[in-house]
Protein backbone atom coordinates (compact mmCIF):
# COMPACT_ATOMS: atom_id res chain seq x y z
CA UNK A 1 0.00 0.00 0.00
CA UNK A 2 1.20 3.35 -0.44
CA UNK A 3 2.72 5.09 2.39
CA UNK A 4 0.61 7.06 5.19
CA UNK A 5 1.13 9.81 7.38
CA UNK A 6 0.84 7.88 10.98
CA UNK A 7 0.40 9.72 14.25
CA UNK A 8 1.56 7.01 16.89
CA UNK A 9 -0.11 7.51 20.44
CA UNK A 10 2.11 7.21 22.90
CA UNK A 11 3.03 7.16 26.93
CA UNK A 12 -0.02 8.73 28.40
CA UNK A 13 -0.94 9.09 32.29
CA UNK A 14 -1.45 5.53 33.95
CA UNK A 15 0.78 3.71 35.39
CA UNK A 16 1.96 1.97 31.68
CA UNK A 17 3.40 4.97 30.64
CA UNK A 18 6.76 3.69 30.31
CA UNK A 19 5.49 0.66 28.61
CA UNK A 20 3.88 2.61 25.86
CA UNK A 21 6.94 4.44 24.91
CA UNK A 22 8.48 1.39 24.29
CA UNK A 23 5.84 0.28 22.20
CA UNK A 24 5.22 3.32 20.69
CA UNK A 25 8.82 3.90 19.44
CA UNK A 26 9.60 0.28 18.65
CA UNK A 27 6.09 0.85 16.37
CA UNK A 28 7.12 4.28 14.80
CA UNK A 29 10.31 2.35 13.81
CA UNK A 30 8.77 -0.73 12.25
CA UNK A 31 5.63 1.52 10.13
CA UNK A 32 9.33 3.96 9.00
CA UNK A 33 10.54 0.74 7.79
CA UNK A 34 7.16 -0.29 6.37
CA UNK A 35 7.18 2.86 4.12
CA UNK A 36 4.87 4.70 6.25
CA UNK A 37 5.43 8.61 7.28
CA UNK A 38 5.57 7.77 11.30
CA UNK A 39 5.81 10.70 13.91
CA UNK A 40 4.60 10.13 17.99
CA UNK A 41 2.74 12.27 19.91
CA UNK A 42 3.04 11.95 23.72
CA UNK A 43 0.07 12.00 25.63
CA UNK A 44 -0.43 13.35 28.62
CA UNK A 45 -3.64 14.45 30.84
CA UNK A 46 -3.66 17.64 28.65
CA UNK A 47 -6.59 16.94 26.19
CA UNK A 48 -6.50 20.07 24.45
CA UNK A 49 -2.76 19.50 23.60
CA UNK A 50 -3.88 16.13 22.65
CA UNK A 51 -6.27 17.70 20.21
CA UNK A 52 -3.89 20.44 19.14
CA UNK A 53 -1.00 17.88 18.96
CA UNK A 54 -3.36 15.79 16.42
CA UNK A 55 -4.17 18.86 14.11
CA UNK A 56 -0.60 19.56 13.59
CA UNK A 57 0.40 16.56 12.69
CA UNK A 58 -2.66 15.71 9.91
CA UNK A 59 -2.62 12.01 10.23
CA UNK A 60 -4.31 9.97 7.82
CA UNK A 61 -4.50 7.25 10.43
CA UNK A 62 -3.86 7.19 14.13
CA UNK A 63 -1.73 4.57 15.76
CA UNK A 64 -2.86 3.99 19.49
CA UNK A 65 0.23 2.09 21.79
CA UNK A 66 -1.36 4.17 24.78
CA UNK A 67 -1.40 1.21 27.85
CA UNK A 68 -4.05 1.44 30.81
CA UNK A 69 -6.39 4.13 31.55
CA UNK A 70 -7.79 6.88 29.36
CA UNK A 71 -5.67 4.89 26.31
CA UNK A 72 -6.97 1.16 26.81
CA UNK A 73 -10.42 2.15 28.04
CA UNK A 74 -12.35 3.93 25.64
CA UNK A 75 -11.60 7.27 26.68
CA UNK A 76 -8.67 8.30 23.85
CA UNK A 77 -11.12 6.53 21.29
CA UNK A 78 -13.91 8.52 22.05
CA UNK A 79 -11.78 11.71 21.28
CA UNK A 80 -10.34 10.15 18.10
CA UNK A 81 -14.22 9.63 17.62
CA UNK A 82 -15.02 13.23 17.86
CA UNK A 83 -12.20 14.12 15.44
CA UNK A 84 -12.99 11.64 13.03
CA UNK A 85 -9.77 10.03 12.45
CA UNK A 86 -9.47 6.49 12.08
CA UNK A 87 -7.39 4.49 14.58
CA UNK A 88 -5.49 1.11 15.36
CA UNK A 89 -7.22 -1.60 17.67
CA UNK A 90 -10.85 -1.69 19.11
CA UNK A 91 -13.10 0.77 19.54
CA UNK A 92 -15.24 2.95 22.14
CA UNK A 93 -17.17 -0.04 23.68
CA UNK A 94 -15.54 -2.81 23.48
CA UNK A 95 -12.16 -0.58 24.79
CA UNK A 96 -14.59 0.20 27.86
CA UNK A 97 -16.08 -3.15 28.79
CA UNK A 98 -12.85 -4.64 28.60
CA UNK A 99 -11.17 -2.82 30.54
CA UNK A 100 -13.64 -2.92 33.31
CA UNK A 101 -13.02 -6.49 34.86
CA UNK A 102 -16.03 -6.44 36.26
CA UNK A 103 -17.80 -5.39 32.83
CA UNK A 104 -15.97 -8.12 30.83
CA UNK A 105 -16.50 -10.51 33.71
CA UNK A 106 -19.88 -10.06 32.81
CA UNK A 107 -19.73 -10.25 28.70
CA UNK A 108 -17.41 -13.58 29.32
CA UNK A 109 -20.16 -15.59 31.45
CA UNK A 110 -22.68 -14.45 29.13
CA UNK A 111 -20.93 -15.96 26.15
CA UNK A 112 -20.69 -19.30 27.86
CA UNK A 113 -16.90 -18.62 28.52
CA UNK A 114 -14.97 -20.16 31.36
CA UNK A 115 -14.37 -17.68 33.87
CA UNK A 116 -13.39 -18.02 37.91
CA UNK A 117 -15.00 -17.92 41.05
CA UNK A 118 -15.34 -14.30 41.98
CA UNK A 119 -17.36 -11.35 42.91
CA UNK A 120 -17.01 -7.88 43.32
CA UNK A 121 -16.81 -6.23 47.06
CA UNK A 122 -15.61 -3.26 48.41
CA UNK A 123 -11.57 -3.53 49.09
CA UNK A 124 -12.83 -2.20 53.26
CA UNK A 125 -14.90 -5.47 53.91
CA UNK A 126 -11.24 -7.02 53.46
CA UNK A 127 -10.35 -6.21 56.45
CA UNK A 128 -12.87 -7.86 58.26
CA UNK A 129 -12.74 -11.80 57.27
CA UNK A 130 -11.71 -13.64 53.74
CA UNK A 131 -14.77 -12.97 51.00
CA UNK A 132 -13.15 -16.33 49.58
CA UNK A 133 -10.89 -19.73 50.61
CA UNK A 134 -7.51 -19.11 50.22
CA UNK A 135 -5.84 -18.65 48.10
CA UNK A 136 -7.57 -15.92 46.14
CA UNK A 137 -6.63 -12.54 43.67
CA UNK A 138 -7.35 -9.35 44.56
CA UNK A 139 -7.55 -7.16 41.52
CA UNK A 140 -8.31 -3.73 40.56
CA UNK A 141 -11.38 -2.91 37.94
CA UNK A 142 -9.87 -1.22 35.73
CA UNK A 143 -5.98 -1.29 35.49
CA UNK A 144 -4.12 -3.20 33.01
CA UNK A 145 -0.44 -4.98 33.06
CA UNK A 146 -1.81 -6.89 36.73
CA UNK A 147 -0.79 -3.75 37.93
CA UNK A 148 -2.25 -3.72 41.90
CA UNK A 149 -3.12 -7.27 41.87
CA UNK A 150 -2.02 -9.27 44.59
CA UNK A 151 -2.34 -13.56 45.77
CA UNK A 152 -3.98 -13.90 49.40
CA UNK A 153 -2.50 -16.98 50.85
CA UNK A 154 -3.46 -19.01 53.77
CA UNK A 155 -1.62 -17.94 56.86
CA UNK A 156 -0.16 -14.35 55.71
CA UNK A 157 -0.97 -11.12 56.50
CA UNK A 158 -1.02 -10.12 52.68
CA UNK A 159 -5.09 -9.09 52.91
CA UNK A 160 -4.12 -6.49 56.04
CA UNK A 161 -1.58 -5.58 53.36
CA UNK A 162 -3.81 -5.14 49.99
CA UNK A 163 -6.22 -3.16 52.73
CA UNK A 164 -3.48 -0.63 54.14
CA UNK A 165 -2.33 0.08 50.75
CA UNK A 166 -5.01 0.00 48.18
CA UNK A 167 -5.34 2.78 45.88
CA UNK A 168 -7.49 1.52 43.12
CA UNK A 169 -10.76 3.19 44.34
CA UNK A 170 -13.45 1.61 46.65
CA UNK A 171 -14.39 -1.74 44.58
CA UNK A 172 -12.13 -4.85 43.97
CA UNK A 173 -12.63 -8.07 42.29
CA UNK A 174 -11.98 -11.16 44.40
CA UNK A 175 -11.28 -14.17 42.58
CA UNK A 176 -10.52 -18.21 43.08
CA UNK A 177 -6.50 -18.67 42.86
CA UNK A 178 -6.17 -20.88 39.58
CA UNK A 179 -2.82 -23.43 40.08
CA UNK A 180 -0.99 -24.33 37.55
CA UNK A 181 0.12 -22.28 34.09
CA UNK A 182 -0.65 -18.77 32.65
CA UNK A 183 -0.91 -18.83 28.90
CA UNK A 184 -1.47 -16.38 26.46
CA UNK A 185 -3.46 -16.31 22.80
CA UNK A 186 -3.47 -13.25 20.36
CA UNK A 187 -5.78 -12.59 18.22
CA UNK A 188 -5.91 -10.25 14.62
CA UNK A 189 -9.68 -9.27 13.05
CA UNK A 190 -10.18 -8.84 9.69
CA UNK A 191 -10.31 -11.07 6.63
CA UNK A 192 -13.31 -13.38 5.17
CA UNK A 193 -13.53 -15.21 8.20
CA UNK A 194 -13.09 -13.12 11.02
CA UNK A 195 -11.01 -13.23 13.80
CA UNK A 196 -8.57 -15.59 13.95
CA UNK A 197 -6.15 -17.07 16.85
CA UNK A 198 -2.36 -16.93 16.20
CA UNK A 199 -0.92 -19.02 18.50
CA UNK A 200 -1.09 -20.39 22.40
CA UNK A 201 2.27 -18.73 24.46
CA UNK A 202 3.06 -20.04 28.02
CA UNK A 203 4.80 -17.84 30.22
CA UNK A 204 6.44 -19.00 33.31
CA UNK A 205 7.45 -16.43 35.98
CA UNK A 206 11.08 -16.53 36.83
CA UNK A 207 10.97 -17.81 40.50
CA UNK A 208 14.78 -17.03 40.88
CA UNK A 209 13.66 -13.17 40.51
CA UNK A 210 10.78 -13.44 43.82
CA UNK A 211 7.91 -13.46 40.61
CA UNK A 212 5.27 -16.42 41.90
CA UNK A 213 2.96 -15.01 39.22
CA UNK A 214 2.94 -13.35 35.94
CA UNK A 215 3.08 -9.38 38.06
CA UNK A 216 3.87 -5.91 36.08
CA UNK A 217 7.60 -6.69 36.92
CA UNK A 218 7.74 -10.10 35.23
CA UNK A 219 6.28 -8.88 32.43
CA UNK A 220 8.78 -5.97 31.64
CA UNK A 221 11.47 -6.41 33.87
CA UNK A 222 14.98 -7.76 32.79
CA UNK A 223 14.90 -11.88 33.10
CA UNK A 224 11.11 -11.38 34.91
CA UNK A 225 9.46 -14.81 33.09
CA UNK A 226 10.21 -16.81 30.00
CA UNK A 227 8.01 -17.49 26.99
CA UNK A 228 7.66 -20.80 24.88
CA UNK A 229 5.73 -20.88 21.84
CA UNK A 230 3.67 -22.69 20.67
CA UNK A 231 2.97 -23.42 24.07
CA UNK A 232 3.15 -27.61 24.75
CA UNK A 233 0.35 -27.99 26.54
CA UNK A 234 -2.46 -30.79 25.76
CA UNK A 235 -3.80 -30.83 22.04
CA UNK A 236 -7.78 -30.06 23.49
CA UNK A 237 -6.54 -27.28 25.46
CA UNK A 238 -4.52 -25.82 23.11
CA UNK A 239 -7.78 -25.69 20.69
CA UNK A 240 -9.88 -24.67 23.47
CA UNK A 241 -7.86 -21.36 24.03
CA UNK A 242 -7.95 -20.43 20.52
CA UNK A 243 -11.16 -20.91 20.47
CA UNK A 244 -11.85 -18.72 23.35
CA UNK A 245 -9.65 -16.38 22.85
CA UNK A 246 -11.52 -15.67 19.13
CA UNK A 247 -14.67 -15.84 20.98
CA UNK A 248 -14.77 -13.20 23.61
CA UNK A 249 -12.50 -11.01 21.01
CA UNK A 250 -16.21 -11.47 19.26
CA UNK A 251 -18.11 -11.22 22.18
CA UNK A 252 -16.35 -8.07 23.93
CA UNK A 253 -17.05 -6.38 19.73
CA UNK A 254 -13.40 -6.13 19.45
CA UNK A 255 -11.14 -4.90 16.25
CA UNK A 256 -7.84 -4.91 15.22
CA UNK A 257 -5.74 -7.18 17.43
CA UNK A 258 -6.54 -8.26 20.46
CA UNK A 259 -4.65 -10.58 23.42
CA UNK A 260 -6.55 -13.27 25.69
CA UNK A 261 -4.58 -14.13 28.61
CA UNK A 262 -5.65 -17.25 30.42
CA UNK A 263 -4.63 -19.35 33.82
CA UNK A 264 -4.38 -23.11 32.47
CA UNK A 265 -4.53 -25.54 35.44
CA UNK A 266 -3.41 -28.58 34.74
CA UNK A 267 -1.80 -29.89 38.24
CA UNK A 268 -4.80 -32.35 38.98
CA UNK A 269 -5.46 -34.29 35.61
CA UNK A 270 -2.82 -36.67 34.14
CA UNK A 271 -3.09 -36.74 30.89
CA UNK A 272 -6.49 -34.89 30.67
CA UNK A 273 -7.04 -31.30 28.85
CA UNK A 274 -6.77 -30.08 32.45
CA UNK A 275 -9.04 -26.73 33.04
CA UNK A 276 -8.66 -23.09 31.42
CA UNK A 277 -9.92 -20.03 32.95
CA UNK A 278 -10.44 -16.86 31.49
CA UNK A 279 -8.49 -13.88 32.98
CA UNK A 280 -8.88 -10.95 30.31
CA UNK A 281 -8.85 -9.66 27.20
CA UNK A 282 -6.39 -6.72 26.36
CA UNK A 283 -7.58 -4.60 23.54
CA UNK A 284 -4.28 -2.70 23.90
CA UNK A 285 -1.71 -5.64 23.93
CA UNK A 286 2.27 -4.28 24.43
CA UNK A 287 3.31 -3.65 20.80
CA UNK A 288 7.93 -3.43 21.21
CA UNK A 289 9.11 -5.81 19.34
CA UNK A 290 9.63 -8.54 21.98
CA UNK A 291 5.99 -8.30 23.33
CA UNK A 292 3.87 -11.32 23.18
CA UNK A 293 1.38 -10.35 20.67
CA UNK A 294 4.28 -9.59 18.02
CA UNK A 295 6.00 -13.13 19.30
CA UNK A 296 2.93 -14.79 18.01
CA UNK A 297 2.54 -12.74 14.83
CA UNK A 298 6.31 -13.61 14.41
CA UNK A 299 5.79 -17.26 14.76
CA UNK A 300 3.18 -16.94 12.18
CA UNK A 301 5.07 -15.63 9.61
CA UNK A 302 4.16 -11.85 10.16
CA UNK A 303 7.14 -9.48 10.52
CA UNK A 304 6.81 -6.71 13.15
CA UNK A 305 6.53 -4.15 10.45
CA UNK A 306 4.21 -6.34 8.76
CA UNK A 307 2.61 -6.51 11.96
CA UNK A 308 1.90 -2.73 12.57
CA UNK A 309 1.13 -1.96 8.81
CA UNK A 310 -1.34 -4.43 9.03
CA UNK A 311 -2.77 -2.51 12.14
CA UNK A 312 -2.97 0.54 9.93
CA UNK A 313 -4.23 -0.87 7.01
CA UNK A 314 -7.45 -2.58 9.43
CA UNK A 315 -7.96 0.49 10.62
CA UNK A 316 -7.69 2.31 7.18
CA UNK A 317 -10.10 -0.23 6.05
CA UNK A 318 -12.65 -0.02 8.78
CA UNK A 319 -12.98 3.41 8.22
CA UNK A 320 -13.77 3.05 4.30
CA UNK A 321 -16.28 0.68 5.23
CA UNK A 322 -17.97 3.32 7.70
CA UNK A 323 -18.09 5.32 5.30
CA UNK A 324 -19.73 3.95 2.72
Amino acid sequence: MNGKKVTVLMGGASAEREVSLSSGKGVIAALREAGHNAQGLDVTRDLAALVAGLAEQKPDVVFNALHGRFGEDGAVQGILEWLGLPYTHSGIRASANAMDKDASRQVFIAAGLPVAEGRVLPVAELADADPLPCPYVVKPLDEGSSVGVSIVREGTNQRAHVVETWTYGPLALVESYVPGREITVGVLDGGPDGPRALTVTDITPNADSGHDFYDYAAKYGAGGSRHALPAIIHPDAFAQACEVAVAAHRALGCTGASRSDFRYDDTQNGDGPGRLVLLEVNTQPGMTPTSLLPEQAAYCGMSYPELCDWLVQDALNRAETAHR
